[in-house]
C-alpha cells in the first residue's frame, strides 16, 4: 500500500523536490542569500514534508485498505467511512452497484427457484403415468416384447431420477437426514430396479457384505449407489458384478466391481467431470455424462470419498469410503 500511495502522490513529491532545487539554485548563484541558511531551511522543509506524507498516508489509505480487504459479499458496511469527497463518490458508486447486484441476484434466485419447483413438479407428475406403464409392461407374457420395453422404461426412469436429483443437489445440505442404514436392504432395492436390464444382458450380482451398516443419508446414498450400479451394468455383458463391503481402521468401504470394458487411462482422471462421456470404446451417444459427476458431488456433504481403478478390457472398481462413525456423528450434531 505504501508503494501505491507514493506512486499516486508522485506529482506532489516531484513538485516539492523541484521547488527545493530552485531555491537551492538561486541561493547558489546569488551571493547575497546565505547558502547554508537556505540549506537548513530545506532540511526542515523535508522533515515537515515527510511528516505530512506519513499523516496523509494514514488518513488517505484507511478507506482504500478496507476496500482492498473487502470480500465483495455485497455488504458495504465493512468499508471505512469516506474522509474526502472523492472517497464519498467511490462509496456511493459501490453502494449503487451492490444494491443493483443484490436486487438482480434475488430476482435470478427467485426465477431459478420457480423453474426448479416447476421442473420437479413436472417430474413427479410424469412418474404417475410412468408407474402405470411399468405395471402394464409387467403384465406382458411375451419376453421378446417385454424385455426391450422394460429397458426403455428403465432408461426414462433413471434419466428422470437423475434430473430430479440434479435440481435438488444445489440444496443438498438442507435435505440430509443421517441415520443407520442396512446396506443389504438398500443394495437389494437398487438391484431390483435394474433387474430387467440385468436379465436382458445376462448379468448377475455377487454380494459380499462383511460390514452391514453405515451412518449416512438413505436417499442420497441410494442415488450414489444407483449411479455406480447402472454404470457397471451399462458397460458389462454376460458377467457378474461384485459388490462387497468391509471395515478397515474403523472405516467402512464398499466396492462395486464389474468385468466390463474398463476405462481408458487418459479418461480415468476425467470421468467425474460434468458432461464427460469418454473418448474410447465406452463412448455412448445416449450418455449424458452427468451420473458420475452428480454421484461425486452428492458424496461430498456425506463425507464419502469415491475412488476408481480400472484396466481396459478387464473391468472397473469403484470404491466408496464412508466416514468414520465419529465424523458422521459430528455432522448430525451440527
Amino acid at each position: 500500500m505504501i508503494k501505491t500511495f507514493l506512486l499516486e502522490r508522485k506529482g506532489w513529491i516531484m513538485m516539492f523536490l523541484f521547488q527545493q532545487l530552485i531555491i537551492l539554485f538561486f541561493a547558489y548563484i546569488d551571493p547575497s542569500i546565505p547558502f547554508f541558511s537556505v540549506l537548513y531551511f530545506i532540511y526542515l522543509s523535508l522533515l515537515a514534508f515527510l511528516v505530512f506524507l506519513v499523516f496523509r498516508f494514514r488518513k488517505e489509505t484507511a478507506f482504500y485498505k478496507s476496500l482492498k480487504e473487502w470480500d465483495t459479499n455485497l455488504d458495504v458496511s465493512y468499508l471505512k467511512e469516506p474522509d474526502s469527497p472523492f472517497e464519498s463518490i467511490i462509496e456511493e458508486s459501490i453502494e449503487g452497484q451492490t444494491r443493483q447486484l443484490r436486487e438482480s441476484s434475488l430476482a435470478l434466485r427467485s426465477e431459478l427457484e420457480r423453474e426448479k419447483d416447476e421442473l420437479m413438479s413436472w417430474i413427479h407428475e410424469v412418474k404417475t403415468p410412468l408407474t402405470a406403464m411399468h405395471l402394464m409392461i409387467e403384465r406382458l407374457d411375451e419376453w421378446p416384447l417385454k424385455a426391450p420395453l422394460m429397458y426403455e422404461w428403465l432408461r426414462i426412469h433413471l434419466l428422470l431420477d437423475q434430473q430430479l436429483h440434479q435440481k435438488r443437489i444445489s440444496f443438498i445440505e438442507n435435505d440430509l437426514s443421517f441415520q443407520s442404514i442396512q446396506l443389504e436392504t438398500l443394495l437389494f432395492k437398487e438391484i431390483k430396479v435394474l433387474q430387467s436390464w440385468c436379465i436382458q444382458k445376462g448379468i448377475g450380482f455377487d454380494i459380499q457384505l462383511e460390514a452391514e451398516e453405515v451412518l449416512s443419508d438413505a436417499k442420497w446414498l441410494s442415488f450414489i449407489i444407483r449411479q455406480l450400479l447402472s454404470n457397471a451394468v451399462k458397460y458389462s455383458e454376460a458377467d457378474d458384478i461384485t459388490v462387497k463391503s468391509y471395515e478397515k481402521n474403523g472405516q467402512v468401504y464398499m466396492e462395486i466391481k464389474d468385468r466390463g470394458i474398463g476405462i481408458a487411462p487418459q479418461d480415468i482422471t476425467r470421468i467425474f467431470e460434468k458432461g464427460f462421456t469418454s473418448t474410447g470404446k465406452r463412448h455412448d451417444h445416449a450418455s449424458t455424462g452427468m451420473g458420475l459427476y452428480l454421484a461425486e458431488k452428492a458424496a461430498v456433504p456425506l463425507l464419502i470419498r469415491i475412488s476408481v481403478r480400472s484396466e481396459p478390457e478387464s473391468g472397473t472398481v469403484f470404491t466408496l469410503a464412508f466416514p468414520k462413525r465419529n465424523d458422521a456423528v459430528k455432522i448430525i450434531s451440527m
